[in-house]
């Protein structure tokens, strides 16, 4: 797209836009062509509503283009609170409701996470299936307003619920099994629990109290696992009152357990500790977690590692010698003060104190300070693999690596300078060999066919093709 173009959709320009029509009739066909970003997005994002229906009037089927960060115009009308906009876009088709850009959220969803409360009525008037659509995480509109404490617009969503007896969202569950009570009370939202369940608005009757989610946990086993606010005991109270419980009490009394109903049984059949949950609950997902976040954390882990096995290096433990030290024969008539000069091991300034008098003990210190050195700065070698600056960080890193040999000062560096250099290029190949070795399969049929890792055919156990 041309930068008049851009310019014009972004200050609102209908006549600029016009007369570049008129010089190159084709324009418009040609961004349509690009298949990225149209004029539509940019003056919906800088909210210019007759530039918009210029547009729509022009190109139409732009309304359904899915820009670059996969968003039509409708999703950026709504999530900037464009509210005009929205109702201009809105009479070329309302099916614009239900086009899912990134993560499959629909515009409605949007409105909700950035609590643009009139556009959430208006979409919710346009379309009514879009309260049932789902992220790719499962979550509904009324999910996103409780995780991003959107409380308004989560009433309306309440209220239109209501009005549509669709009250059976009120229990979907997102990709983690959490129900919106779930996350209402992980999140310590005491005003949307109240809202639940006061009964003024939804009857409690038609909220799941003790659904499990993917973890094993009713609402109540999530307050009182991560439990650490004063607010918290009201929002017990509350869930206590309504008739909520733990996943460890909850029963069936209703029916014996040879009638049953054929539901399936999602209770754990072990009922884990505070302590385990918490642990369960902080373990890493890889459901849940991005590839970046892990890598940002891991490189802020690594960096500390290095950072701790490092110091040592300057500062050994137990100090180092602050003096020379070459203690000379003596005989059995030498003074107090001679006596305890003698007494002292023959070292060099700078050398570590603990390398002279327990050599076997810093010997090991040693090695495994190093190991966790070198193996930390071979991860900050892979996490910055691509990074921009390729050549400066691995020259900076190499100069790491020889000033924490040179730092090393004991009787034993010139041994240990080879175990330096060896160490940042064996350990990630024996690790490579180990991880290789843990992954062949075990216990494998003399006879069992399998691929050879040269070609495509099969090959048996006995050797035959």
């Amino acid at each position: 797209m041309n930068r008049t173009l851009i310019q014009a959709a972004w200050n609102g320009d209908v006549d600029e836009l016009l007369k570049g029509i008129d010089k190159n009739p084709s324009m418009l066909h040609a961004v349509a062509l690009e298949g990225s970003e149209t004029p539509l997005h940019i003056t919906c994002f800088a909210g210019h509503v007759n530039f918009v229906s210029t547009v729509i009037n022009l190109r139409q089927d732009f309304s359904r283009e899915l820009n670059q960060d996969g968003f039509t115009p409708l999703h950026i009308a709504a999530a900037c609170g464009h509210a005009e906009i929205v109702k201009e876009l809105l009479k070329v088709d309302l099916g614009l409701c239900l086009i899912k850009g990134k993560d499959e959220k629909i515009p409605l969803q949007l409105a909700v996470v950035k609590g643009k409360v009139e556009i959430v009525r208006e979409l919710l008037l346009a379309s009514l299936d879009s309260l049932d659509c789902t992220t790719a995480r499962l979550e509904t509109s009324l999910q996103l307003g409780v995780k991003n404490n959107q409380f308004e617009a989560f009433q309306v969503l309440i209220q239109h619920l209501k009005q549509v007896n669709k009250e059976d969202l009120l229990n979907s569950k997102d990709i983690h099994g959490n129900t919106i009570l779930h996350l209402s009370v992980s999140m310590k939202q005491y005003e949307v629990v109240d809202f639940l369940l006061n009964g003024q608005v939804i009857s409690k009757d038609k909220i799941e109290l003790n659904s499990l989610n993917k973890r094993g946990l009713t609402p109540l086993d999530m307050l009182l696992t991560f439990q650490s606010e004063a607010g918290d005991r009201e929002i017990e109270e509350i869930l206590v009152q309504a008739g909520a419980l733990k996943s460890k009490n909850i029963q069936s009394p209703a029916y014996p357990q040879e009638e049953r109903p054929n539901h399936p049984d999602t209770r754990p059949e072990n009922p884990r500790s505070p302590a385990r949950a918490m642990l369960d609950y902080f373990k890493y997902n890889n459901l849940n977690e991005s590839p970046s976040i892990v890598r940002n954390t891991l490189l802020v882990v690594v960096i500390l590692i290095t950072t701790a096995t490092y110091q040592p290096a300057l500062s050994p433990p137990g100090d180092a010698w602050q003096d020379d030290s070459i203690p000379s024969a003596g005989n059995n008539t030498l003074s107090s003060t001679t006596n305890i000069t003698a007494s002292i091991k023959r070292h060099t300034a700078g050398t570590a104190i603990m390398g002279t008098e327990n050599p076997i003990a810093y010997s090991i210190f040693l090695f495994a300070n190093s190991m966790g050195f070198y193996m930390s700065v071979h991860m900050i070698y892979i996490l910055t693999d691509a990074f921009p600056l390729q050549l400066e960080l691995q020259i900076s890193l190499v100069a790491l690596g020889t000033t924490y040999v040179a730092c090393m000062n004991s009787y034993i560096t010139f041994g240990f300078i080879g175990i330096s250099i060896a160490m940042p290029f064996g350990m990630p190949v024996a690790i490579t060999l180990y991880r290789n070795y843990l992954k062949k399969p075990r216990n494998a049929s003399p006879h069992t066919t399998r691929k050879s890792p040269f070609s495509g055919d099969a090959i048996t156990g006995d050797g035959g093709l």
